[in-house]
């Protein structure tokens, strides 16, 4: 049950709040005065405030102040209840830091709604959203209270791709969003040589192709289908509309997906000064973790050595020369071209 600290001098309007607040299943703590609501929120660490400005003791610009600089009560949201409904005195309580601003007299649907919103704005920011559609849909559910995003996909046409065929190309400008509703997708740089790097790999249920889209830049990379593809492609336009029609959901979307940021430093770390043997038992590991969603006793991984190779850095014939050292250390066992993991936490804990 969610805790609602209510301050206000007028009885009548403290009394009247709470009942309220209680009807819809809150936890409800009053406080008479700025000084008493600070001793109480201390104390009881509410979920939101809601004070009155013009207050005996304490006024509620101070019980703002003092609450955002308790390090246990700053990212509480605090909404303001007041007969002080001027544009200025609105603009100085919401300049303040206060989340939203509720004139006197209210009724009982705009105090509701007022305290909902920002209830399930704080879950959004503290909430651990996965990567793909799933968490997605939750972060969408959290803000409008619909699986937006689902809807969003359903029912769109879907466009095959073969076995390494291209899907992007660097260079390109984007046009659309793309979403697996089935197969396995890499994106990958070369060189001048043409020796490809693998700098992501996505999977079913996930989005790919948003870097250039949020950075309004051509593709840094080219994306290919490791295998068989169904993939849903959403125009660019109705993406931009997705994401400016909540901004909440723009900012924990980005959040979301620049953890690649991370991922893709990482990779270039290990690539830059681990040694072969740590190189392919990275990437082996890293397969293992992005398409081996079932829990087994052992992990299959079904992936040519050429693709393994370039995700792993390193030539195909000296990933080749490693499996087999691998396997020779019953790491790993390879039947009819498909591997085997039977030693994960040897691969995980390789030496350089």
């Amino acid at each position: 049950m969610k805790k609602i600290l209510v301050v206000e001098d007028n009885l009548d309007i403290r009394d009247n709040t709470a009942e309220i607040l209680e009807m819809a299943n809150y936890r409800v703590f009053t406080a008479e005065n700025g000084l008493k609501g600070v001793e109480s929120a201390i104390a009881n660490k509410p979920d939101l405030i809601v004070c009155d400005i013009m207050m005996p003791e304490l006024d509620g610009y101070g019980v703002l102040h003092v609450i955002q600089h308790n390090p246990e009560l700053k990212s509480t949201p605090f909404i303001f209840l007041s007969a002080k409904t001027e544009p200025a005195e609105v603009r100085k309580g919401m300049g303040l830091g206060a989340d939203d601003y509720i004139p006197k007299p209210f009724t009982a649907t705009d105090l509701l709604n007022a305290i909902e919103s920002r209830l399930k704005k704080v879950e959004v920011l503290k909430s651990t959203i996965s990567s793909d559609i799933h968490g997605f849909n939750h972060l969408m559910s959290i803000t409008s209270g619909k699986e937006a995003l689902q809807q969003f996909i359903d029912g769109r046409n879907t466009n095959r791709y073969k076995k390494k065929q291209i899907i992007f190309s660097e260079g390109n400008k984007p046009t659309r969003l793309y979403y697996i509703q089935k197969g396995k997708v890499k994106i990958i740089k070369s060189n001048d040589e043409g020796k490809e790097l693998v700098v992501n790999l996505f999977n079913e249920g996930d989005f790919f192709g948003y870097t250039a889209l949020l950075e309004g830049t051509s593709y840094k990379a080219s994306a290919v289908a490791i295998e068989e593809c169904e993939i849903a492609e959403i125009p660019k336009e109705e993406f931009e509309e997705l994401m400016n029609t909540n901004p909440e959901v723009t900012h924990k979307f980005i959040q979301l997906l620049a953890k690649n940021i991370t991922e893709k430093e990482k990779q270039l770390l290990n690539l830059a000064y681990n040694s072969l043997r740590k190189k392919v038992a990275d990437a082996l590991i890293t397969l293992m973790e992005k398409y081996n969603r079932k829990l087994n006793d052992h992990y299959t991984i079904d992936i040519s050595r050429e693709n393994l190779a370039t995700i792993a850095g390193t030539a195909t014939e000296s990933l080749i020369r490693t499996l087999s050292d691998f396997k020779t250390e019953k790491l790993l066992e390879i039947m009819e071209g498909h591997i085997i993991i039977l030693n994960e936490n040897k691969l995980r804990k390789m030496i350089n």
